[in-house]
């Protein structure tokens, strides 16, 4: 960096923070706008409850998300958004689910089947990988501070084996993930509301039936591949079998 001021490289750094938040936005856009699909009122559509939820932890402003929200629900024009899920397979022969949200399918299958080739995957057919995981539900929560009572976090946990959950596990011994079936995601998440449990966040994932472990010497290449695919504008989500 010889001979760049401090302010340069300040200015330079958010120049690149301020892309990837533009780029966040882009994709959550779409995420509302696809969701209002079904309705405008959050309280009445839960899919846009998660959307606008998901957008808000973002700090996405409220007038983005409204604009998003009337695109959906027809109330503003707006290019056509559909969502497209495509398959394949990356170094070490792990298994990748690619979740976009697009205005123009060539232009996305394009620009994702040129990352697999560059960065050594393979797109695959439509269910070629899809059967090695399952939809299911996702929900975030905080888990009370270290130096918060102990038995704080073991009420959590009670509610969440009361809840109805499949499984849950604890992330960084900050976070409860709390998994759910499908059609049980609208309802565990509200018991959680009632139980006064503070959600972080709630979406649909495609999670792994079986992981398998990726050679060291294969890592970067995986981590390459995936950062690709998530930094595309029309990619919404990206799931792997990664251990």
């Amino acid at each position: 960096m010889s001979g760049h001021s401090k302010w340069a490289t300040t200015k330079h750094k958010k120049a690149i923070v301020d892309a990837k938040r533009s780029a966040s936005f882009t994709k959550l856009s779409k995420i509302v706008t696809i969701a209002a699909r079904g309705g405008g009122d959050p309280t009445m559509n839960f899919s846009l409850r998660l959307a606008i939820d998901r957008a808000k932890a973002a700090s996405m402003p409220k007038e983005n998300i409204e604009k998003a929200i009337k695109r959906g629900t027809g109330e503003i024009g707006g290019a056509a958004i559909e969502e497209i899920v495509y398959e394949g397979y990356g170094p070490a022969g792990i298994a990748i689910i690619i979740v976009c949200l697009t205005d123009n399918r060539l232009r996305t299958v394009s620009e994702i089947r040129s990352i697999f080739n560059k960065f050594g995957g393979t797109l695959a057919e439509a269910g070629g990988v899809a059967y090695l995981f399952e939809k299911r539900g996702e929900i975030s929560l905080s888990r009370p501070k270290a130096d918060r009572p102990v038995d704080e976090a073991e009420k959590i946990e009670e509610k969440i084996i009361d809840s109805g959950a499949l499984d849950f596990e604890l992330e960084d011994d900050t976070i409860y993930i709390v998994y759910t079936e499908l059609t049980d995601l609208q309802k565990v998440a509200n018991y959680f509301v009632d139980a006064g449990i503070k959600i972080e966040s709630s979406d649909i994932i495609y999670q792994p039936k079986t992981k398998v472990q990726v050679p060291e010497e294969k890592m970067p290449a995986v981590e390459k591949l995936l950062n690709a695919l998530e930094e595309l504008d029309d990619v919404s989500e990206v799931f792997s079998n990664i251990e």
